[in-house]
């Protein structure tokens, strides 16, 4: 009997078995409801290649798409307290932080890297959304300090790309005071005549957009990205009205003047290329001659 169990059956098995496929094989566009595998849309910067709609991005994925050749160097951040205020709602904050560290394998909600952008010294601060909704804590404040006394040191721009919910409700008014101390960033940077660029992406809300992120020399924004303070259900309700159709999407600020430019992600690294050129490489001012000598150089 051993050839049945050993040949047969198995052959069998085989021929029945029901071939499992990964579950992250296919992804739907939420815009146009379209499948589209996994491997297509990575390659395409996760783009939809059918509509247009611009997904959310690893913050990695981002930084390597942004500098040159993909390289760049991270910088260590403080390490704030853990649990300042002891919050708990249906489970300890501390709880939620060591998952969010677990799931990303990140400290915090943000990723300092330095590196060039088109031959230019950049600074990034990026959020990542995955890591509690990109929420600003004291450590993304103290993260935002620190990119720039890093630009400071480096004689470089900051660019700083926000997808956050806002601030970290489970660090209360402490959350709040970031948003201050994220101004004092800019301004540091400013202040030494230093490029100050911020890219919009899908989410930015809340308190960052209250605060750093709408203080640039130049704002950019991805496609259909939203952006703005409340949520616009919450306007809605309030002033009971219905709200303009693309309301707090990138276009429609853009057409109000919030944003400067709305540009597609594939044309995002030569687009700040350029940008970075023109205010970094700055032209002497022309010298005026003197009445004498225009005069003698006419005749």
């Amino acid at each position: 009997m051993d050839w049945l169990n050993n040949f047969v059956r198995p052959k069998i098995r085989a021929l029945v078995q029901k071939t499992e496929v990964p579950d992250n094989l296919w992804e739907k566009c939420p815009s146009c409801g379209q499948m589209i595998f996994q491997r297509e849309l990575d390659e395409n910067s996760r783009v939809c290649p059918h509509c247009g709609h611009h997904m959310r991005l690893d913050v990695v994925t981002r930084l390597k798409m942004l500098f040159d050749e993909g390289s760049y160097k991270t910088i260590d951040l403080p390490k704030p307290p853990l649990d300042p205020l002891k919050f708990r709602d249906r489970k300890r904050y501390s709880d939620r932080m060591k998952e969010a560290q677990a799931k990303t394998g990140r400290q915090d909600a943000i990723i300092v890297a330095h590196g060039t952008i088109g031959g230019h010294k950049t600074v990034i601060a990026a959020f990542d959304f995955s890591f509690m909704g990109g929420s600003m804590g004291i450590a993304v404040g103290e993260a935002l300090v620190a990119a720039g006394r890093l630009a400071v040191a480096e004689d470089a721009a900051l660019l700083a790309i926000p997808a956050s919910g806002g601030a970290r409700m489970q660090e209360g008014i402490l959350s709040l005071m970031q948003m201050p101390r994220s101004i004092i960033a800019v301004e540091m940077v400013k202040e030494k005549g230093l490029p100050y660029i911020v890219l919009l992406t899908d989410p930015t809300t809340g308190g960052v957009t209250a605060s750093f992120a709408m203080l640039g020399d130049i704002h950019i924004a991805e496609p259909g990205a939203v952006i703005g303070f409340a949520g616009a259900r919450v306007i809605a309700e309030t002033i009971r009205e219905q709200l303009p159709v693309g309301f707090q999407r990138a276009e429609y600020l853009q057409e109000h003047g919030m944003v400067d430019m709305v540009v597609p992600r594939k044309e995002m690294r030569d687009t700040l290329t350029r940008v970075l050129g023109l205010l970094r490489n700055k032209r002497p001012t022309p010298r005026i001659a003197p009445p004498a000598a225009q005069a003698s150089a006419s005749r």
